[in-house]
């Protein structure tokens, strides 16, 4: 038997085969089926089904895909109201694979249509259990995204109190030897403080995972709905995308219009070229949202669902890789084009750094950093706080009376958001006060 891990750490997305006397079921893929495939033909394996943990909010998920092309049974829980082709998959339910078990466990919190999956080698020895996002290394699923979203909505503190129960009465009963696979890693939107670790087993989680100590209900339930990252624009139409399944990924990128074309007024672009090719020349009112390990989650935290825009980049290559990224969040098909840049007539103000530190009274500070890390401190005390997701839809609060400096806290996000300020405010200076923000501290 092979169990074997894919990671896109973009999204902090795991997924897997498991593979035995040459049939592989894959579980929660990714939006490019190919490295599966790739797999297969590795290990001589036929694809013979696709198990669905859940309806995807941060990623789009290929298991449409794979079933149209390899005809392999997609598996999900029959609260999924899923709208393609599938055999349900609940409490109890198995699927063989030739002497193995896979079972259902249904786990609602995180979704109220979330399972766990269970393996039995063939010795009916039960040896991993895939988490999907019911439970993570070092932390457990957020209970929020599915209040406006999906075939079943719920509150976030009744999905809270659904977690509790399915973390307690089926996964923390389970044998503490068994290795937990869950479907996310670091920097994932879906929990809070996950572990760098990629699999533990349910006993490391039952000893040292903090949403799995001794504690009430209602104690759970207050803890786990407290301080949520924010939630990207994208997370709902992924949820209703995944339900329905997404169209196929090589076709879909490859419709995408490539080619050099007079900009269209009021859509926005996007260009994903570096910070300092940027400040040199560039569109009016572009935003500047750099190819990067989280662009995907930046642009669908930036850019509405259903909004046009253009995308630049500075190679074919990277234009390739973008593309692809945007289609990872099935916003591919919201490119009006992509386009090699050409710079543009627009620069950047460059700040004078010694001024800004002598008198930062002069200047209007915009703090764009997420909550969370607002709540832990100010860097700036007569900062504006509108965090870069919240940016579009709040530049009236900004003032235009003196120069203004955005900052985050290592220099991306504030890139996009000086763009997305002076795209808005040119009366007055807009400065990216970039890495230079490591040279201040937090004073409150």
């Amino acid at each position: 038997m092979i169990i074997h891990q894919f990671y896109d750490k973009g999204l902090a997305h795991a997924s897997y085969a498991v593979i035995r006397n040459a049939k592989m079921i894959v579980i929660d893929p990714s939006r490019d089926p190919q490295p599966y495939y790739d797999f297969a033909r590795l290990h001589e394996a036929d694809i013979t089904g696709v198990i669905e943990t859940h309806p995807h909010a941060d990623f789009v998920s290929s298991h449409l895909e794979i079933h149209q092309t390899t005809g392999a049974v997609i598996y999900t829980s029959k609260l999924a109201g899923a709208n393609y082709p599938h055999e349900c998959f609940d409490d109890g339910d198995i699927i063989h694979l030739a002497d193995i078990k896979l079972r259902a466990i249904n786990t609602p919190g995180h979704s109220p249509d979330s399972i766990c999956i269970l393996l039995q080698d063939e010795n009916g020895y039960d040896k991993a259990l895939f988490t999907g996002d019911t439970l993570f290394v070092g932390d457990v699923g957020r209970p929020d995204l599915r209040e406006n979203a999906g075939n079943i909505t719920a509150k976030k503190e009744e999905l809270a109190k659904q977690l509790y129960h399915s973390l307690h009465e089926k996964v923390m009963v389970l044998p503490h030897h068994i290795i937990a696979y869950p479907a996310h890693g670091p920097g994932s939107l879906c929990g809070k403080t996950t572990s760098a670790d990629l699999q533990s087993t349910i006993g490391r989680e039952v000893k040292e995972n903090y949403a799995l100590q001794e504690m009430s209900e209602q104690a759970f339930i207050k803890m786990i709905v407290a301080d949520q990252p924010f939630v990207p624009h994208y997370f709902g139409f992924d949820v209703d995308l995944n339900k329905k399944g997404a169209p196929a990924f090589q076709q879909s990128i490859n419709a995408v219009l490539k080619a050099g074309t007079a900009l269209e007024k009021n859509i926005q672009v996007i260009d994903t070229r570096p910070k300092e090719e940027f400040r040199q020349g560039h569109v009016k009112g572009a935003i500047n949202l750099q190819d990067g390990e989280k662009f995907e989650t930046w642009l669908g935290s930036i850019i509405q669902p259903n909004e046009r825009f253009y995308l630049i980049a500075a190679t074919n290559e990277i234009l390739d890789t973008v593309i692809k990224k945007a289609a990872k969040i099935g916003y591919e098909q919201n490119i009006k084009a992509a386009l090699i840049s050409t710079g543009g007539n627009e620069q950047s103000a460059i700040i004078d750094i010694d001024d800004f530190k002598t008198s930062p009274e002069r200047y209007t500070v915009v703090d764009v950093r997420n909550w969370n890390e607002i709540n832990d401190g100010k860097i700036f005390s007569h900062a504006l706080t509108i965090p870069l997701p919240e940016l579009r839809g709040r530049l009236d609060e900004i003032p235009a009376d003196k120069p203004i400096v955005v900052h985050c806290a290592a220099g991306y996000r504030s890139a996009a958001a000086a763009s997305i300020v002076a795209g808005k405010i040119n009366s007055v200076p807009v400065y990216d006060l970039n890495e230079a923000i490591v040279e201040f501290e937090v004073t409150s």
